[in-house]
C-alpha cells in the first residue's frame, strides 16, 4: 500500500469466522492528501491488483498518527490488541500514540 503516493500505513490480521483471518490497513496519509471514500477505493484497489484479493484489506481506516516506539516501529501489535480489547502489554517504549 505504501506504493500509493497519499499512502504511510500499517496493517494487521484479525480472526474472521469464514476466512479464518483478514487484513485491516491503519493508514496515515502524506500531507497534501485528506481522507476520502474515493481514496479509500483507490488504495484498496491498488492492493488487490499487487497482492491479490486474498490479501488485501477488507477494511482501511485512515488515522492521524500511529503508535510508534522511539525508534520509529508502528507498534502492530498494539493495534492489534486495541481492534480485539485485549490488554496492552508494555507501552513504555512509544515514543508517540495513535490519534
Amino acid at each position: 500500500m505504501i506504493e500509493h503516493e497519499a499512502v504511510a500505513a500499517a496493517a494487521i490480521d484479525l480472526p474472521d469466522e469464514t476466512a479464518a483471518e483478514v487484513v485491516k490497513a491503519y493508514v496515515v496519509l502524506n500531507p497534501g492528501h485528506v481522507p476520502s471514500e474515493a481514496l479509500e477505493r483507490d488504495i484498496r484497489g491498488l492492493a488487490r491488483k499487487k497482492l491479490g484479493p486474498s490479501v488485501a484489506p477488507r477494511e482501511v481506516v485512515f488515522r492521524k498518527t500511529l503508535s510508534e516506539t522511539r525508534s520509529g516501529k508502528i507498534m502492530r501489535r498494539l493495534l492489534k490488541a486495541r481492534e480485539l480489547g485485549l490488554p496492552e502489554g508494555d507501552i513504555s517504549t512509544l515514543e508517540s500514540d495513535e490519534t
